[in-house]
């Protein structure tokens, strides 16, 4: 067995780089095939707008069919699509939100090999009851319905092999195509999404680490009205087994068909875990895209999947809160000393505040009112106002220094942000701060 996995492992490696390599080449090519059209008659928009959607077509489902960190960082994107402008948007959106969902499974003798490996060869007679075919695809395993021995329902996570081998070799590939994935989404930076994901898709690839973090939630939401989390039954580096949620559809359906009222409710479960999680268990749940956010059959939010979390054991930071209060009272000349001494500006730095309130307004926005309107056409305006690669904003960019505790924090705001303009939700989002922020109040 030892000896075909390396040549096998290889043949996979190159069969990835090529298919990423493939993706430039392919858009070069409806690019031109494009000019002739134009050429020949047909409307450039009309051009424009079906070679994005056949270039998206491709590139979302290439990373979703390779998993590991291309699929990861196709997660990633697919937060920020309320972001982009409604003309690339639109394409896109189907394609990404399948992505939260699902992807290719792994075949029957490989899912076997894997249990074997880590649950022994009598690996069956811990179940009950074993589905082979897995109810849902991430970008590093696969999940499967089970009964366990004792008679409980329950969820099998199992880790594609050589999930950690194939990541290293999807980082340096994907950074070859960041300029394309730039072209594609506008206003999104790539490279450093992409380093993030390495960092912490590496922690996710540790099923155990995720289990720890996983009771600490479950111990404190059990039984809460409002929020379920699946308990831990066992966990091996590769193999996670908790108890089964019953859940129709993930919140990704929701954002593509739920009715208003659904939205909103969905939306404001959402909204309470991610702001008070931190408080109420140490822990920030780092991985905010919709296919980890399962809509219950009882009306809870289902929560799922803790490989990326991040230890805040005295929950938000303290001066996160003070900044927030401060911005949302107006006194910028205050948020510029605070921002000073906590580092996120370097002694050296000089920035007028009225610049600095105009730059950081997209992150703020939601603590100022009593009620905040979650919208696309805010977000796309507030992206397309700051991300345009003016030397102006180039240099604010650059003034901005982010200390690597607030990293995760920070990701999980924005992304938290992007889901709710999804869900078009109106939200008392300053409330939820002042009960659960620290500082902010």
């Amino acid at each position: 067995m030892a000896n075909d996995d390396g040549p096998r492992m290889r043949r996979s490696a190159l069969g990835r780089s090529a298919r990423l390599a493939a993706l430039p080449a392919a858009y070069a090519g409806r690019t031109a095939l494009g000019v002739g059209k134009r050429i020949g008659g047909k409307p450039a928009e009309a051009v424009m707008s079906e070679v994005q959607r056949r270039t998206a077509d491709q590139l979302f489902t290439v990373l979703g069919e390779l998993k590991g960190g291309a699929m990861k960082l196709a997660q990633a994107l697919s937060i920020f699509e309320s972001a982009l402008p409604e003309e690339i948007a639109g394409p896109y959106r189907d394609v990404l939100t399948k992505l939260q969902d699902a992807a290719p499974p792994m075949t029957l003798r490989v899912l076997s090999e894997v249990l074997e490996e880590d649950l022994g060869p009598a690996w069956r007679q811990s179940f009950a009851v074993f589905d082979e075919k897995p109810v849902a695809s991430a970008s590093l395993g696969q999940v499967h319905r089970a009964t366990w021995a004792d008679g409980t329902d329950v969820a099998v996570k199992i880790q594609y092999p050589n999930a950690a081998k194939a990541l290293q070799s999807d980082i340096r590939n994907l950074s070859r195509i960041a300029r394309l994935i730039g072209l594609l989404a506008p206003g999104v930076d790539i490279k450093p999404l992409l380093a993030e994901i390495a960092d912490r898709v590496r922690e996710e690839l540790d099923y155990e680490l995720e289990a720890s973090a996983q009771r600490v939630f479950a111990a404190e939401f059990d039984g809460d009205p409002e929020i379920a989390v699946p308990h831990v039954v066992h966990a091996t580096k590769r193999v996670l087994v908790t108890t089964w949620l019953d859940s129709p559809h993930s919140l990704a359906r929701v954002i593509k068909d739920g009715s208003r009222e659904e939205r909103q409710r969905v939306g404001d479960l959402y909204a309470r875990f991610l702001i008070s999680g931190p408080a109420r268990t140490g822990l920030l749940h780092a991985d905010p895209h919709p296919g980890n956010f399962r809509v219950m059959a009882d009306g809870r939010l289902g929560v799922v999947d803790f490989g990326a979390a991040a230890r805040l054991p005295d929950g938000l930071p303290v001066p996160l809160g003070c900044l927030l209060r401060l911005a949302s009272d107006d006194d910028w000349d205050a948020v510029a000393v605070e921002m000073r001494a906590q580092g996120w500006l370097l002694p050296q730095t000089r920035f007028e505040t009225e610049a600095l309130r105009d730059y950081l307004r997209p992150l703020l926005a939601p603590a100022r009112e009593e009620v905040f309107g979650f919208n696309r056409a805010w977000l796309r305006a507030e992206a397309a106002r700051v991300a345009v690669p003016t030397p102006e904003n180039l240099s604010k960019a650059f003034r901005i220094n982010l200390p690597p505790e607030y990293m995760l924090i920070h990701r999980v705001w924005m992304g938290g942000i992007g889901v709710l303009c999804q869900l078009e939700v109106d939200l008392p989002f300053r409330a939820l701060l002042e009960e659960h922020a620290p500082g902010f109040a």
